[in-house]
C-alpha cells in the first residue's frame, strides 16, 4: 500500500518505518505499509499551497459540480468503502453500509449545494457615504488530521467543508485506518478535483501529524481525537497563530426524567451507548434516572445489554464488532475492573471474553451502577461499550450532575413534559442536545462541543465559519475629494 497521495498521485512514505494494519476482529494483517515522514508532508503542503491559487478562484458551481461527481463516484463503490471500512476499524458491516457509507456520500452531496452558498452580510450604506460589502474568504491551506473511530466519515467532515469553501488541504488519517481514506483521495482525483486540492499523508502521529500541526505553510489546522493531543495541537498551531478547529472527547449524559417513556429511554440508551462498539465521543455514557424510574431501568437496560450480540463485524447478525485494537481493549478492561475495585457494581457483561472471540479485541456490552459521581469511570472518556447508570432525585440534581464534566460534546434528555425538555435544552452545556433520542446527525446540521470537547463546527452551512475568513469592503460612494470626517484630523484647507 501507499501512504502517500499528494499532487494528484500515489507513492509510498519515506519514512523508513513499515507499520502493519490490523484487522481487530481476527489480529490478521490487512496491509503493511511504510509510514509518510516530514517530507513527505512538506510536499503535500507544497501542492496544496501550488493548488490553491486556481482553486480558491473557481467558480463556486465548478467546486459544487466537482463535489457532486464525487458523491456519484463514492456511490458506485459504496460496498468496497463499507468492506474496507469494516475490515479496518473492526465495525459491523451493517453499520458500515447503513451509517458510515451513506453517511458520507450524502455529507459530499450536502456540500455540493453548500459550494454554491457562501452568504454573508447585504450590501448598504450605513454612514451613507460609503457602500460596504461582505467577502467570505478562503484561509488557504488546510492541515487536518482525522481519529480512527470513522475513518471515511471524519475525513468527509474534514475534506468537504475545507474544498466546498476553496482551501484545499492535507489530511493525515489515523495510522492503523488510512485505507478509505486513500480511496477518497484517489475518487476526488477521479471526480475532476484538481490535482494538489486533496493530499493525504498516512503516517505517525508524533512525526508527520506535528510535522503538519506546525508547517509553516499551512494557515489553518483541524483535528478531530482525544482532548490531550487537541491541547498539544492547540500548542503547535500557536507558533505562527494559525486558525484553530478541534472537536474532542465527550462524556455525554443520558438524562431521565421520571416522566420518559421507559421503554424508550431503555432502548435509546443501548443504541446510544453502544454503536460503533461505544467508540463515539458522542455516546451515551453516564446515564443520570430520576429515582422513580430507576430501578426499572437499571433492570431494562441490564436485560437489553445481555442479548446484544458480538462476534463477526461481517456476520449480519452481528450488534457489536471488536473494539479497534488489544490497547484499546485493555484500556477498556481497565477501566472497568479499577470501578469494580472502588465499589461499583457490574450488572452485565466486565470481562474480556474467551472462546471464538478471544481471537479479536472484542469486549462486551457493560452496564455499571453504583459508582461515585466524581469517581474516574463517570468522569473520563472509555471509548468502549460501557454505560453507567446513576441516579437522582430533583431535576435540579439531574442537571447539576449531567454539566458535572469537563466535557460539553453532547447529551439527551427524555422526558414527555415539554417545559422540562425545554428546560433541559437551554441549561445542558453541549453542543448538541437531543430531547427523547440519542445520536442521529444529519448533514444539514452542525456537529462540536462546548469546554474541553473542543470549538467549531463540523457538517453543515455553519462549518464555512471554520474554513473561510470574513473581509469588510467599503467603497466610498460621493467622489467627494474632501470627506467630512477630514477635519478631525485637520481644519479647512
Amino acid at each position: 500500500m501507499e501512504a502517500v497521495f499528494s499532487g494528484g498521485k500515489s507513492r509510498p512514505g519515506t519514512s523508513g518505518e513499515q507499520v502493519q494494519i490490523i484487522n481487530p476482529a481476527n489480529d490478521d494483517v490487512i496491509e503493511t505499509y511504510e509510514y509518510a515522514g516530514p517530507k513527505d508532508v512538506d510536499d503535500a503542503v507544497t501542492a496544496a499551497r501550488s493548488a490553491y491559487a486556481e482553486w480558491s478562484t473557481a467558480a463556486p458551481v465548478v467546486r459544487s459540480e466537482a463535489l457532486r461527481a464525487l458523491a456519484d463516484r463514492m456511490q458506485a463503490r459504496a460496498e468496497e468503502y463499507a468492506q474496507a471500512e469494516t475490515a479496518q476499524a473492526g465495525k459491523p458491516l451493517r453499520l458500515s453500509r447503513e451509517f458510515d457509507v451513506p453517511g458520507s456520500i450524502d455529507n459530499a452531496a450536502f456540500f455540493s449545494g453548500a459550494a454554491r452558498n457562501l452568504e454573508g452580510k447585504a450590501s448598504a450604506e450605513w454612514d451613507g457615504d460609503h457602500t460596504s460589502i461582505i467577502r467570505r474568504e478562503p484561509i488557504g491551506v488546510v492541515g487536518s488530521i482525522a481519529p480512527w473511530n470513522y475513518p471515511l466519515q471524519m475525513a468527509m467532515w474534514k475534506v468537504l467543508p475545507a474544498i466546498a469553501a476553496g482551501n484545499t488541504i492535507v489530511l493525515k488519517p489515523a495510522e492503523i485506518t488510512p485505507l478509505t481514506t486513500l480511496m477518497l483521495a484517489e475518487d476526488c482525483a477521479a471526480a475532476g478535483i484538481p490535482a494538489g486540492v486533496v493530499n493525504v499523508v498516512a503516517g505517525a502521529g508524533p512525526v508527520a501529524g506535528e510535522a503538519l500541526m506546525s508547517h509553516p505553510d499551512v494557515n489553518m489546522v483541524s483535528f478531530t481525537g482525544s482532548t490531550p493531543v487537541g491541547k498539544r495541537v492547540m500548542e503547535l498551531a500557536t507558533a505562527n497563530l494559525k486558525r484553530v478547529h478541534l472537536e474532542l472527547g465527550g462524556k455525554a449524559p443520558f438524562l431521565v426524567f421520571d416522566d420518559a417513556d421507559l421503554d424508550a429511554a431503555i432502548q435509546g440508551a443501548a443504541a446510544g451507548a453502544l454503536i460503533n462498539t461505544g467508540q463515539d465521543c458522542t455516546c451515551a455514557t453516564r446515564a443520570y434516572v430520576q429515582r422513580p424510574l430507576y430501578d426499572a431501568f437499571v433492570e431494562g437496560v441490564t436485560d437489553l445489554f445481555s442479548q446484544i450480540v458480538i462476534g463477526d463485524p461481517l456476520d449480519e447478525s452481528t450488534d457489536i464488532g471488536p473494539l479497534i485494537s488489544r490497547k484499546q481493549q485493555e484500556r477498556v478492561a481497565g477501566f472497568v475492573d479499577r470501578a469494580r475495585k472502588d465499589g461499583a457494581t457490574v450488572r452485565v457483561g466486565g470481562q474480556i471474553p474467551g472462546g471464538d472471540l478471544a481471537k479479536g479485541a472484542f469486549y462486551p456490552a457493560t452496564v455499571i451502577t453504583d459508582a461515585a459521581q466524581g469517581s474516574e469511570i463517570v468522569q473520563s472518556e472509555i471509548f468502549g461499550p460501557v454505560l453507567v447508570v446513576l441516579p437522582f432525585d430533583s431535576d435540579d440534581e439531574g442537571l447539576a450532575l449531567a454539566n458535572d464534566t469537563v466535557y460539553g460534546l453532547a447529551a439527551s434528555a427524555w422526558s414527555t413534559d415539554v417545559f422540562r425538555t425545554l428546560r433541559a435544552q437551554r441549561e445542558i452545556q453541549a453542543g448538541c442536545v437531543w430531547i427523547n433520542d440519542h445520536i442521529p446527525i444529519v448533514s444539514e446540521m452542525p456537529h462540536g462541543g462546548y469546554k474541553q470537547s473542543g470549538f467549531g463546527k463540523d457538517m453543515s452551512t455553519y462549518s464555512f465559519e471554520e474554513y473561510t475568513q470574513v473581509k469588510h469592503v467599503s467603497m466610498d460612494i460621493t467622489g467627494a475629494a474632501k470627506k467630512g470626517w477630514h477635519r478631525t484630523i485637520f481644519s479647512e484647507k
